[in-house]
């Protein structure tokens, strides 16, 4: 069988051969992945040498290319473009690879060669990016338990295969349910309030699922947001948002319950057989905040004032409903609701006559002149590339029209087959250990609202902010510039990985941009000044809810991960009772519940949701530079790209900051900012 992931791609710019690469692949492709590292592994360990950076560091950081290859694709698809044989095949490989990664980290041998080369780093001269790899690859053998007992290792072994499924089935729960649920609309008096677009995406919707005449909302973002926020009827809003709040939580055979106590319960025994305290002081051990007491220091700070706006919010939305001759309390279902009708009341700000500035071709448009005024970069579209799906386009990336920096692939619309959310992720790392550059291959995914006959996909506001916040993740991608692929691009702490694309969600409401992008979709006008004056007014509103329910997250992440024995009695106990602790005002929950919070239990972000807030403490203070010397000036563009987008982790994130800044952080912009200050 010819097998595309057992040799380097042979395709233009060293893109993955969608085209060709079918499911039966993947297994085969692992298992010869797995062997050939192994060979490599005992050759670096029989190696009769005395252990230096190249024949042992740089051996490691070479090895297992075909396993590299084939997990990228196979972990981007199976969120991306998932299907039951991929799912299935991911259930089948993940505890073979993290048997595998502990064959590696846990090599009594291998330590031994890499600890010396730690011990003699100073006689062997290794500074730098070298000096960098080395501590990487030191502190993950010290950390995945090379120092522990046999009987330890074995435990922590089977700790690492059972949390890989978990996590996998925890994602998988989530999409189903959210592909399991429809409200179907039968009445057109229903649809009362709600946007012509949306209508009309519902009816599409309903159409394809077999039943035309009727309106079909779903879980997706794209749906059940803009239902919440336009729909005058105030039982489906509930009916609709006890769905959306309940994912993973409805005792069927997608409930997430259960396996958040295992997942919580194996964590924190794994953190205390290393030696740590609890799954926090491990994993943060390694972040910029180094510890539970930092992030808490944080949170604190902001939690008072963000829930004393939060409460006086509350109160003004409570008034409104008063004030329409109802005599109900404000419940969570309609707080958006009555937020965008006090902020039409407050600020003369409609959103629904602002998304028709803001059609998904022009924002796009618009990211990419940001680019290019900030990095002189270019973005030409690729139409024989190979892509996973038909919605996906492929661009390359130039420096000036001329030097070739990477390819991005862009995957706007929701499917059965997509995780929701958005996310920037990786197909190929940056590297320059080969005889050139190796192009990064960076992938942007999101859950917009697809075209609908004549009508462009046309995003709220919100959106905007998104889009431009996961094109700086890929700007970190793309113009990553470091000789280690280790260490290229995103492959930074945590708390650190959001700065770059926090930073340049602020360019997207600056008047000189907006003008460059927001244009009417059907008569071509440029947003008015006047509507631009109103979203900067009301920049400020709401961010009590905004910050607070994002806390309020943050809050039951590190309430989760800082127990000493991960033992909770339930769940959704334990969550409300963490809630109590904070004065939560009940009008507000989470940003995420525990059996849909995807972040901490499917992803990279246990012990690090508070990343968001510590990176936007950066992006204030960082884009305050940009307000003071220009928006797009050359030499602080030129200062930022150099000391933060091109260096990945090759340094300490607090060293790179402070070349780029001058000094350490303040917290003030961000107060300001969020209008958290008296």
């Amino acid at each position: 069988m010819n097998n595309p992931f057992l040799v380097p791609f042979n395709t233009p710019y060293g893109v993955p051969p969608f085209d060709i690469i079918q499911e039966k692949h993947f297994i085969p492709a692992i298992k010869a992945g797995m062997k050939e590292q192994k060979k490599e592994i005992k050759s670096i360990i029989s190696n009769v040498n005395k252990p230096d950076f190249e024949n042992t560091i740089l051996s490691l950081e070479h090895s297992g290319q075909i396993i590299r290859r084939t997990v990228a694709v196979l972990y981007n698809l199976s969120y991306a473009n998932t299907s039951a044989p991929l799912q299935d095949i991911m259930q089948k490989v993940a505890p073979s690879l993290s048997a595998h990664n502990d064959y590696i980290f846990m090599n009594t041998s291998l330590i031994k060669r890499v600890k010396y080369i730690w011990d003699n780093q100073k006689s062997l001269h290794l500074k730098g990016e070298k000096f960098k790899l080395l501590e990487l690859y030191y502190k993950a053998f010290v950390r995945n338990g090379a120092n522990l007992k046999s009987n330890e290792k074995k435990r922590v072994a089977e700790i690492n295969q059972k949390l890989s499924l978990l996590s996998l089935q925890f994602g998988k729960n989530i999409l189903d349910t959210i592909n399991d649920y429809k409200l179907i609309i039968t009445d057109k008096a229903d649809l009362a309030g709600l946007t012509e677009d949306l209508i009309a995406a519902a009816s599409d919707n309903a159409s394809k699922a077999g039943h035309p005449g009727k309106w079909i909302f779903t879980l997706q973002n794209a749906s059940v947001m803009p239902f919440l926020q336009y729909s005058e009827h105030r039982s489906l809003r509930q009916t609709i948002w006890e769905a959306y709040t309940n994912k993973g939580n409805n005792g069927d055979d997608f409930d997430n319950n259960n396996i958040v106590f295992e997942i919580i319960k194996l964590r924190a025994e794994k953190a205390n057989i290393l030696g740590y305290s609890s799954h926090a002081h491990y994993v943060l051990e390694e972040q910029m905040a180094k510890s539970p007491d930092q992030v808490y220091d944080l949170l604190n700070k902001l939690w008072s004032p963000a829930n004393q706006v939060a409460k006086a919010e509350a109160g003004e939305l409570q008034q409104m409903i008063r004030q329409e001759g109802h005599n109900y309390k404000l419940k969570a279902w309609d707080w958006r609701y009555y937020a965008e009708k006090l902020r039409k009341q407050k600020y003369d700000l409609d959103e629904l006559a602002m998304k028709p500035y803001f059609s998904l071709h022009q924002v796009q448009n618009g990211v990419f002149d940001t680019a290019k005024k900030l990095y002189g970069l270019s973005f030409v579209e690729v139409v024989n590339l190979p892509v996973y799906h038909q919605d996906v386009k492929a661009y390359v990336v130039t420096q000036n029209g001329n030097k070739k920096i990477g390819i991005l692939y862009l995957d706007f619309f929701p499917r059965d087959t997509k995780q929701g959310g958005a996310w920037m992720t990786s197909y190929v790392s940056q590297d320059k250990t080969g005889k050139k550059r190796t192009l990064p291959v960076i992938s942007i995914v999101c859950n917009f609202t697809k075209p609908v006959g004549n009508t462009p996909s046309l995003l709220t506001f919100d959106e905007v902010n998104t889009f431009f916040h996961e094109f700086g993740h890929a700007l970190h991608g793309l113009l990553s510039d470091v000789t280690y692929h280790s260490l290229a691009g995103t492959n930074v702490p945590t708390d650190f990985v959001e700065l770059p694309s926090q930073i340049l969600e602020n360019w997207c409401a600056e008047r000189d941009v907006l003008k460059t992008y927001a244009f009417h979709y059907k008569t071509g006008e440029s947003i008015p000044d006047d509507l631009i004056t109103k979203m900067d007014t009301s920049s400020k509103y709401g961010q009590g809810f905004a910050t607070v329910e994002y806390l309020a997250a943050c809050m039951l992440d590190m309430g989760y991960h800082t127990l000493k024995d991960g033992n909770i009695a339930e769940i959704q106990k334990f969550e409300k009772e963490t809630l109590l602790k904070i004065d939560l005002i009940e009008e507000i929950i989470p940003r995420y519940r525990s059996t849909y919070f995807s972040h901490i239990f499917a992803g990279g972000y246990s012990s690090g949701y508070y990343s968001y807030i510590w990176s936007e403490v950066l992006d204030a203070d960082a884009f305050s530079v940009f307000k003071t010397k220009g928006l797009f000036d050359k030499d602080t563009a030129d200062s930022f790209r150099k000391n933060i987008l091109e260096r990945g982790g090759s340094a300490d994130p607090m060293k790179l900051y402070i070349k780029f800044r001058g000094k350490k952080p303040d917290i003030g912009p961000l107060l300001d900012k969020r209008g958290l200050v008296g």
